[in-house]
């Protein structure tokens, strides 16, 4: 069954940085960033942007060169991105929650001979061993104290300064402020918004390494105006909007920056999640809008029940990254006043590919389609087949959000289009009046509390010691996140390791989100007819455990 498309205009593209240079232009002295109480108007950010541009240039950035972003919700971030877009650069984005491992996978995977991070010392002894390696030819490091308002600089300089690493400056390691220092101006380059490629972001799946999705410049731009036209009666210019979920997520890099950037909005940063400074930040900073994941609606709901939460000023919420329950939606809007709307997306579509209406939300649906997005339902047995009206089957998308396709992955490109239409791996159905419900999930990629966790890494983690002869990970229900990774583990004989031992020995292999939360260790795992590992008799049992 078909989506069709209701006849909108033709969705508006255009390279990425001329979202910041036309709001520069708008809202000059409108505030672009606040970040813990320090405000960057749009002229500035716009001024800093262009430096950081052309101190990427001589550090020899050219169109195509990939640059890994490795840093939390900080204005760096901001500048670097909107920078290296606008000299032809690609940039990677990268958890900073990743283990140096990890980084050190991506950064092969990506090619990126660049990055940017800052200088926390448990971030930048992560990253800080790639440059000295050769792994990267430079890393920037950005500076902390540089960008908190005082007296935010001097209490953190007096009392944290332990928090602060000792950075190898030299010819591999630079400063963001020298960076950003050159006073000439950086040399333009043509971009095709079309075809160049913006950003890579690294996607899931559970075979394999994650894949990298290409988001083109047209891709992101499309869907930033897909979703601003979804959002009614936004006032440009006057919009406040918290941005707590991480700028590598790229729901965030959208919904967030994106679309806050080219609207005019005054983006609310918050470095990390915490519950004392959220609701002190609510209070104080008004946002209007507020997209998050269900966890965080959550955890607002549970606070909420014990002391006054000011949510007032509120009028835009966006859940994403992970389905919505009915009555943590239901509870949030009682308390805020405000409507609550699930969105769906992923990825490859940069990401979002429907929400509900404002005003017309459907229990249990994500919504309709966005503007100038196709969504077929194509038979699960058969993906050249569409479903017939009602019958369940995959979710596939067309639009102009789509990705260009997997970096360097040409056969699992083709893998994930069928005539043309971007496979989600997702099960659903679509109602007689458009809404999509999404019934099952195809892929056993784990979402927890909005993050991706590739069972396959968790499980090569695992296989790193030296006690473990099979494992499987997969995710199990969970109240607060939705879903968290168990890993079943059958040992070598004569060896053995209990559950905390081999907790303990993935401390430093991998982040805090992705360590199972729980080890069963078993004498044999379930196994296909061809003797591979299966995951389906273990998840049907641990749904028969949660009664589901």
């Amino acid at each position: 069954m078909d989506q069709p498309n209701s006849g909108e205009a033709a969705i508006p593209v255009s390279p990425i940085p001329f979202l910041l240079a036309q709001t520069a232009a708008k809202f000059p002295r409108r505030p672009a960033i606040d970040f813990l109480g320090k405000r960057t108007s749009y002229a500035e950010l716009g001024q800093v942007v262009g430096r950081a541009a052309a101190g990427f240039q001589q550090l020899g950035v050219t169109k195509g060169s990939r640059v890994a972003l490795c840093l939390p919700n900080t204005p760096y971030y901001i500048i670097c991105y909107y920078a290296i877009l606008q000299i032809g650069g690609i940039v990677v984005n990268l958890s900073p929650l990743y283990v140096e491992r990890e980084l050190r996978q991506f950064i092969q995977d990506s090619g990126a001979k660049i990055a940017v991070t800052l200088d926390l010392a448990a971030l930048y002894g992560k990253i800080a061993p790639l440059a000295e390696d050769g792994a990267l030819d430079r890393l920037i490091v950005c500076s902390m104290l540089d960008i908190l308002p005082w007296p935010k600089h001097l209490g953190f300089a007096l009392l944290k300064r332990k928090e602060l690493a000792r950075v190898a400056w030299g010819k591999r390691q630079v400063s963001f402020r020298d960076l950003a220092a050159t006073k000439a101006p950086a040399a333009p380059v043509p971009c095709d918004p079309v075809h160049d490629v913006a950003v890579f972001q690294y996607t899931g799946g559970t075979t394999g390494f994650p894949k990298a999705a290409m988001l083109t410049h047209a891709n992101l731009t499309a869907n930033c105006a897909q979703v601003g036209s979804r959002l009614e009666n936004i006032h440009e210019g006057e919009e406040r909007v918290l941005v707590l979920i991480p700028l590598f997520h790229v729901f965030s890099m959208t919904v967030a920056m994106n679309l806050g950037v080219a609207r005019g909005m005054e983006l609310i940063l918050l470095p990390r999640f915490d519950k004392a400074q959220l609701r002190a930040t609510l209070h104080r900073k008004k946002p209007t809008m507020f997209p998050g994941v269900p966890t965080i609606y959550a955890t607002i709901n549970e606070a909420a029940a014990e002391s006054k939460w000011d949510l007032s000023s509120i009028r835009y919420c966006v859940s994403g990254a992970a389905p919505l329950p009915e009555e943590i939606r239901a509870r949030f809007e009682a308390l805020s006043g405000c409507s609550l709307v699930e969105g769906y997306g992923l990825s490859e579509a940069s990401p979002v590919v429907a929400c509900n209406p404002f005003g017309a939300v459907r229990d249990g649906s994500i919504g309709l389609p966005l503007a100038g997005t196709i969504v077929e339902i194509r038979a699960l047995d058969d993906p050249t087949r569409l479903a017939g009206p009602g019958e369940t089957g995959e979710l596939c998308v067309r639009g102009p959000q789509v990705m260009q396709g997997y970096w360097n992955r040409p056969e699992e490109t083709a893998n994930v289009f069928t005539d043309g239409a971007l496979r989600t791996g997702d099960a659903g159905h679509i109602d007689a009046d458009g809404y999509i419900f999404i019934t099952d999930r195809i892929k056993d990629l784990i979402i927890s509390g909005g993050y991706n966790i590739y069972p396959r890494m968790v499980e090569e983690a695992l296989y790193h010691h030296a006690a473990v002869l099979e494992a499987v990970v997969i995710g199990v229900p969970d109240q607060r996140r939705g879903q968290v990774p168990k890993a079943f583990v059958k040992l070598r004989d004569g060896h053995s390791v209990t559950e905390a031992e081999l907790l303990a020995f993935l401390s430093d292999r991998l982040s805090p989100v992705e360590r199972p939360k729980r080890v069963e260790f078993r004498d044999a795992l379930p196994k296909t007819a061809v003797g591979k590992l299966s995951k389906k008799e273990l998840v049907a049992e641990e749904k028969l455990k949660a009664g589901l």
